[in-house]
């Protein structure tokens, strides 16, 4: 995948892989991914998702892993805190 030729609709579709269909192994083992520090953000990410392939969906060894996001305000540790409290 080029990302000079990345689309709307090739990002849509990245999304929209189901964890039942997917051919595991298509997918990158986000443990191979090496981060360069010294790149700027940009290039980081860019680097990243040339690496990763899809970043919505990836394995982590025998496991597939698949990332969403809520339509919400409410950030990652808002959630935590509301798990946390709601198990004391």
């Amino acid at each position: 995948m080029k990302l000079q030729t990345l689309t709307i609709d090739d990002i849509d579709t990245m999304q929209a892989v189901e964890l039942d269909v997917v051919d595991s192994s298509t997918l990158k083992d986000i443990r191979d991914v090496k981060i360069d520090t010294t790149l700027s953000k940009k290039e980081r990410l860019l680097d990243y998702i040339c690496q990763i392939g899809n970043p919505y969906c990836y394995r982590y060894g025998k496991y597939i892993v698949k990332v969403s996001f809520s339509d919400t305000d409410a950030t990652l540790e808002d959630r935590m805190l509301s798990y946390l409290r709601s198990r004391c």
